[in-house]
């Protein structure tokens, strides 16, 4: 793409937020014609892109609106999405952070060794969503005991006793999605009770 289509297509997306804005402050275009002395017809063009920008007629329009000049003009910036995992051990567990920390919910890739396999069931605030990838993880759940392979999952409210492990020869790999806050999940998953070995 040439720089003129660049310019031509950036300019072709100011109407349309200029629109977006306009909207977000609950603000109609005879509300914007009368605080800026523009038309509403020539505002509602300016949206349209039937009317070319110029900082003659959106310098007044931003004012109006309280928001910079920059918000309209330029795309919003984008960060970097992608999170740098950390691996930790806890408990003889393998914990690889999959999200940014402060957010919710937290994902994390859980390795779970064949040892552990005795139930120490807990309970606390939040919602966890778990996804089984690799070999056979033990679900305790309330009056549930539940075998879990690979493609399964199960969600539930961490406020019922709860614990998870290996049921298998091998380590049990797992997606874990966790969150303070949530709606209430239910669990997905087979209830046939846990097989030895």
């Amino acid at each position: 793409m040439s720089t003129t289509q660049r310019i031509e297509t950036e300019l072709n997306q100011i109407g349309p937020r200029l629109r977006r804005v306009r909207l977000a402050k609950d603000t109609t275009l005879v509300d914007l014609a009368s605080m800026t002395g523009i038309s509403k017809s020539t505002l509602s063009r300016l949206e349209s892109g039937q009317r070319k920008p110029s900082l003659e007629l959106l310098l007044p329009i931003v004012a109006a609106l309280a928001v910079p000049l920059e918000q309209i003009v330029s795309p919003p910036r984008i960060g970097d999405p992608r999170v740098a995992p950390k691996t930790s051990r806890a408990d003889g567990r393998i914990l690889t952070r999959l999200s940014a920390r402060g957010g919710e919910p937290q994902a994390f890739k859980i390795t779970i060794p064949a040892t552990e396999r005795e139930p120490t069931l807990r309970a606390h605030d939040g919602y966890e969503w778990i996804y089984v990838l690799d070999g056979r993880m033990r679900l305790v759940l309330g009056e549930h005991d539940i075998v879990m392979r690979p493609g399964e999952v199960a969600e539930f409210d961490t406020k019922n006793p709860h614990w998870f492990g290996s049921a298998g020869a091998g380590p049990v790999e797992i997606l874990s999605l966790f969150g303070a806050h949530g709606q209430r999940m239910h669990l997905r998953a087979r209830t046939t009770p846990a097989k030895a070995g």
